[in-house]
């Protein structure tokens, strides 16, 4: 496998290159379950979901079984008792003989995510083997990056060669950018606000070639650098730039387009909204530029407009 491209579902069309295999023992598993802890984002707290359906997919089960999966809300301040423990356990189809372990598996399982700033603990399968030992079988955890500064061991595992390479280019100039399968690429500061783009792109039928959110800290180069990442995409045949100026200023936005649009030569439509901290200096700024950029104020018509000048292929 070593130095061989491994395609799975998780890996896209494209695969990733194995650069090292985790040997482990093989055991026997007599009951399959599924367990995970994540955030809920309804509630803002932790959640355990829980199946007696594991070792597939748990998307497919929900489809097919929704009353498969079973959900415990988790106090805060109480964290995991022995009863809900317990109640998470006579979930997963075990023998009774191995309840009690399996208890004591979603304790340790949930301190593991508390204390080491997980976002997600997915078990799949937690199985009960023929001797009734309760044994995770596969694992993918999921970490806060946020959390760096404090969880030095675990962020020291990070594999480079596992990550998308323009992620983590980005990711070094401040950038939190994710490629899609759209024509439509977006600039956009605020988490919040390039989902709202994506979803009112789509709204118009159009189709978002990428997440892109520039952060708070946008400048001239960064802006500059983004259009570099998103003119990567040879599908990218229309460009909307929607930036609500806080922190960001929209002339530091506007100089970084402006930069951009002439280095890259680009021939393709760039429309550009912009609302907020020096926004007027910046619509002189593209208004002088004598470039072929598309200024509106108010979200919607500029949608529409991207989308009309971008068809898809």
């Amino acid at each position: 496998m070593l130095n061989h491209k491994l395609i799975t579902k998780q890996t896209g069309a494209a695969g990733k290159e194995v650069t090292a295999v985790y040997i482990v023992e093989r055991r026997d598993a007599k009951t399959e379950a599924y367990l995970a802890i994540l955030m809920d984002r309804s509630t803002q707290l932790p959640m355990i979901v829980a199946s007696a359906q594991g070792g597939m997919d748990i998307e497919g089960v929900a489809a097919k079984d929704p009353s498969a999966i079973k959900t415990f809300p988790v106090d805060l301040n109480e964290g995991v008792t022995d009863k809900l423990a317990n109640e998470v356990a006579s979930v997963l189809g075990y023998s009774k003989e191995a309840i009690p372990e399996a208890a004591e598996a979603v304790k340790n399982l949930y301190k593991v995510f508390i204390e080491k700033d997980c976002t997600q603990v997915e078990i799949n399968p937690l199985s009960e083997t023929p001797d009734h030992k309760v044994l995770a079988m596969d694992a993918k955890l999921g970490f806060d990056d946020n959390a760096e500064f404090r969880q030095k061991e675990v962020f020291s595992w990070r594999d480079p060669t596992q990550e998308d390479p323009q992620e983590r280019e980005a990711a070094e100039y401040g950038l939190n950018f994710i490629k899609l399968d759209g024509n439509i690429a977006n600039i956009v500061n605020g988490a919040g606000l390039a989902m709202a783009t994506m979803d009112i792109i789509k709204l118009y039928g159009g189709e978002p070639a990428n997440f892109l959110d520039c952060g708070g800290t946008a400048t001239p180069q960064t802006i500059e650098k983004a259009f570099e990442l998103i003119l990567s995409d040879k599908k990218v045949n229309g460009i909307f730039v929607n930036i609500f100026g806080g922190i960001v200023r929209c002339d530091y936005v506007a100089e970084g387009l402006i930069a951009a649009t002439k280095n890259f030569k680009l021939d393709i439509p760039v429309v550009v909204r912009l609302q907020g901290t020096n926004m007027q200096k910046a619509k002189e700024l593209i208004n002088n530029s004598g470039l072929k950029l598309y200024p509106f104020e108010d979200l919607d018509p500029a949608a529409e407009k991207i989308v009309s000048l971008a068809p898809k292929a």
